[in-house]
């Protein structure tokens, strides 16, 4: 009994052990199987975030270049405006001197009708006159001060005396602030 007990015992072993290694590689397998599918919800996980960053990135894109070229149009003939408003200017210059003149009616009444004809095809371009008065607050983000004199009256220290030039936006731009004289 002891030869075939002990063969028997040690066959018994063999089994036993080649019966755990079958188990060990087993659960083995299953555990790379279960981290390379965790590996992959991981990898899946990082490729949605990136997808998602990216995505946003470009609907940020799109916003900014449309907001842009937006801009672009409404500030596109900005020279152009630029270059017109010394005309303007004179133009109401002109009106103020001829007013004098009592002689000069017609050539008036023609002067006006340009001016008013410059001035409605400049408005549907978006030019916007800055409307200013004597005796508002100066504002140096909203006006440039040219000089400061002393107020004529008490309630004008610190406000507009003069307006020496006005204003004028394009859309919400403003190309050209309006230049006054304040009160010290």
């Amino acid at each position: 009994m002891s030869k075939k007990n002990k063969s028997e015992i040690d066959i018994e072993e063999e089994v036993n052990t080649a019966s755990n290694q079958e188990e060990t590689t087993t659960e083995q397998e299953e555990k790379e199987e279960l981290s390379v599918e965790e590996q992959l919800k991981v990898e899946l996980q990082q490729e949605k975030d990136k997808f998602l960053r990216l995505f946003a990135e470009f609907e940020n894109y799109k916003k900014r270049t449309s907001r842009e070229r937006m801009e672009l149009f409404q500030t596109a003939s900005k020279d152009v405006m630029m270059s017109l408003l010394p005309i303007l200017d004179d133009f109401e210059r002109a009106l103020l001197h001829i007013e004098d003149d009592k002689e000069a009616e017609q050539l008036r009444k023609g002067v006006l009708l340009i001016y008013n004809k410059l001035v409605q095809a400049l408005q549907q371009k978006g030019l916007a006159k800055i409307e200013v008065k004597k005796g508002d607050v100066f504002d140096a983000d909203h006006h440039e001060a040219i000089t400061q004199i002393p107020a004529p009256t008490k309630d004008l220290k610190g406000k507009i005396v003069d307006v020496i030039e006005k204003g004028y936006k394009l859309g919400e731009t403003v190309i050209r602030f309006p230049k006054v004289i304040i009160g010290q």
